[in-house]
């Protein structure tokens, strides 16, 4: 596969804010243009809350990819499931002598219609954690803990 370029710019505001933009983006997102707004957190001096920061993007970049890896392994294995969700927390802490994003936990559950498929459920959970290109590219700890649960179809 050859290399990609995503584009990101971003724009101090005011405060602690700033808004993020991609010019990829813009024409999918009539409402926004392609922007979020973003700032520091709460947590640091002069954070603001209620806006996404750079923590909570990181542990979303993980997540969304996770959940993108999830499907196309999912289809390439034909495992035929009802839903998938997937909350998740990041971890950020002094290590070092610095603050890192030390961890993200990964809770995905997916709904199968047959308890068949339990197995292979599980198995292309494990797949899509062994995959996904972020968790392959940072040097925080991923941890997975996956809940399969089979809730036949009622007609």
């Amino acid at each position: 596969m050859e290399s990609h370029i995503y584009t990101v710019n971003i724009a101090w505001s005011k405060d602690r804010r700033g808004m993020m933009c991609s010019p990829e983006l813009t024409q999918n997102d009539a409402l926004t243009g392609g922007c979020i707004e973003v700032a520091t957190p709460p947590e640091f001096p002069k954070g603001i809350p209620g806006i996404w920061s750079p923590e909570h993007l990181f542990t979303a970049s993980v997540s969304s990819c996770f959940m993108t890896t999830f499907l196309a392994i999912a289809e390439n294995s034909k495992l035929d499931f009802i839903s998938f969700r997937c909350n998740s927390q990041g971890k950020l802490e002094k290590a070092d002598g610095k603050f890192m994003m030390t961890e993200v936990r990964l809770y995905p559950e997916v709904i199968i219609a047959d308890e068949k498929d339990t197995e292979k459920a599980n198995k292309v959970l494990q797949k899509s954690e062994a995959s996904c290109l972020i968790s392959n590219s940072i040097k925080t700890k991923v941890i997975m803990q996956a809940t399969v649960v089979a809730e036949p179809v009622k007609i």
